[in-house]
């Protein structure tokens, strides 16, 4: 018989820089620390999603100072390094 009480199964998932899920992460990041930097009662509840050459930032946010989201998302793209179009993303168009 085949003894299982001291086996277990281990997953993980890890995913290279540039990803679409990692550049998600830093963009919704971002907009979370610019929300907390002018107002730390703030809430904010975003997914941001990524395809080649396309973000969406969805969700909830509750805030008494305003931020511009694109700016946000441009900038960290530009600072991820995506500058130009021939990379499949560029933070400027």
């Amino acid at each position: 018989m085949l003894d299982l009480k001291n086996k277990y199964l281990f997953t993980s998932e890890s995913v290279t820089e540039g990803h679409p899920d990692k550049i998600a992460d830093q963009i919704s990041d971002a907009i979370l620390d610019a929300i907390y930097k002018e107002d730390s009662y703030g809430r904010v509840a975003v997914e941001t999603l990524v395809a080649t050459g396309l973000v969406m930032v969805a969700g909830q946010i509750t805030t008494s100072c305003y931020v511009d989201i694109p700016k946000i998302v441009r900038k960290t793209i530009r600072e991820i390094g995506y500058t130009r179009a021939k990379y499949g993303f560029d933070g400027d168009t």
